[in-house]
């Protein structure tokens, strides 16, 4: 009784082995179909599963519950065989599991890859090209500070002269400039004494800044004569062009202080102005031709070394800058005619107004708002003080009030102002 409970058991165990065998089989038709391929065929029977003997003969049967597996050679073999299948089967499954979770995961992985946003890297420079840039250039200027600043103050100690000369030129200019403004504005109420002053500040200047670089003979650019400076380069050039042009608005601004310091007896303020404008128009041609001889100078002169080749181009780059120069000044100088016929003819913003007129417009000056002194009625039928007109007309070409066009010119510089554009060529 042991004897067949242990058969019983044993034929279990069997049987439930074959089963598993078989449902791998079934889930891999490849690998059935690789192996019918070697020509291995064998039936089992449902009798198999009660431990009846295995046949090597082929059977067919039409009852579903039938497992078919390929083998040939006896059931010793057949054994040994499905257990290498098996083998063979269930590693082969393992590795096609662990390949296709390996392929998913690296399909998430590159899947997160393809969402999140690229780090930037400066030192790479994988970022856009413009950030790089900046950044290499903010690090270059980083790194080149401090012999930026070392080069600077070497260049400061070498050209203090120069530099301390620039600055006084300017801030004398813009001092002198502002004050004559303030004293034409004023008109009649004007001070000759501050007049006086802006005159003498102007000529102790100019003395002494020429007196201070006697050697280079810098007057001779007044005068359109080349200095005597040597070597001459381009920064000896362009020192001397600059302070010829501060020198010549110093001139022409001490003329408007003598303009000034006439007495309005003899010079009404409208005749004032015209003599302002025509004095500043004339400034701006004396600027512009000063700079050719030293230009001039400096393109055509050549080295040794350069011989006739140099010679050539230094003429060849002077005559283009004549011609430039020419066409400059043809603009300067048709301004210059438009000036000339206003101060001969005067500025025709309008007729003197009657009593009658300025009674109908309440004898208040608009601009001024107080009693019309000189009152000038324009084409528009305005009324304004001649001088309070005058003034407008400075700015403006239209009426203060209904904004008609009055004059085709405004009529610049009757102010007392300087320009302050540098005309270095």
């Amino acid at each position: 009784m042991k004897l067949r409970v242990q058969n019983d058991r044993s034929d279990s165990r069997t049987a439930l082995k074959l089963r598993e065998s078989s449902t791998v089989m079934q889930s891999n038709p490849s690998e059935q179909r690789v192996h019918a391929g070697n020509g291995l065929s064998l039936n089992l029977q449902p009798e198999l599963l009660t431990g009846a003997p295995v046949t090597t003969a082929a059977a067919s049967s039409t009852d579903s519950s039938e497992v078919r597996v390929s083998m040939t050679g006896s059931s010793g073999e057949s054994n040994g065989g499905a257990s290498s299948r098996r083998s063979r089967v269930s590693s082969h499954s393992h590795a096609h599991s662990h390949s296709h979770g390996h392929s998913r995961a690296q399909l998430h992985s590159n899947s997160e890859h393809e969402f999140d946003p690229p780090d930037s890297d400066v030192d790479s420079g994988e970022t856009s090209a413009s950030l790089t840039e900046l950044r290499c250039l903010f690090r270059w200027i980083q790194k080149s500070l401090p012999f930026l600043v070392i080069l600077c103050a070497k260049l400061v100690t070498q050209h203090v002269l120069g530099l301390a000369v620039g600055a006084g030129l300017l801030t004398t200019f813009l001092y002198v400039n502002k004050n004559i403004q303030t004293q034409v504005f004023l008109q009649d109420r004007h001070s000759k004494l501050q007049c006086i002053w802006l005159l003498v500040f102007l000529i102790s200047s100019t003395l002494l800044l020429y007196y201070t670089f006697l050697s280079e003979t810098l007057y001779q650019s007044l005068i359109f004569f080349s200095p005597a400076i040597e070597p001459l380069g381009f920064w000896e050039v362009l020192w001397a062009v600059g302070i010829t042009n501060f020198i010549i608005k110093f001139l022409f601004m001490g003329i408007k202080c003598l303009i000034l310091l006439v007495p309005s007896s003899l010079v009404t303020y409208r005749t004032q102005g015209r003599w302002l404008m025509l004095t500043e128009e004339l400034g701006q041609v004396h600027q512009a031709i000063a700079p050719v001889p030293l230009w001039f100078r400096y393109l055509v002169t050549y080295q040794e070394s350069d011989g006739v080749p140099g010679l050539s181009l230094g003429v060849l780059l002077a005559l283009l800058y004549l011609i430039l120069k020419l066409l400059g000044l043809y603009n300067q100088w048709t301004s210059l005619l438009k000036t000339v016929r206003i101060f001969l003819a005067g500025e025709h913003t309008g007729s003197a107004a009657t009593r009658a007129q300025c009674s109908e417009a309440g004898d208040v000056c608009p601009i001024c708002q107080g009693e019309y002194r000189e009152p000038r009625v324009l084409i528009c039928q305005h009324i304004f003080c001649d001088e309070c007109i005058a003034l407008w007309f400075n700015r403006e070409k239209s009426c203060p009030l209904c904004r008609t066009v009055i004059t085709d010119k405004v009529y610049k510089w009757r102010d007392g102002a300087t320009s302050p554009h540098l005309q270095i060529y």
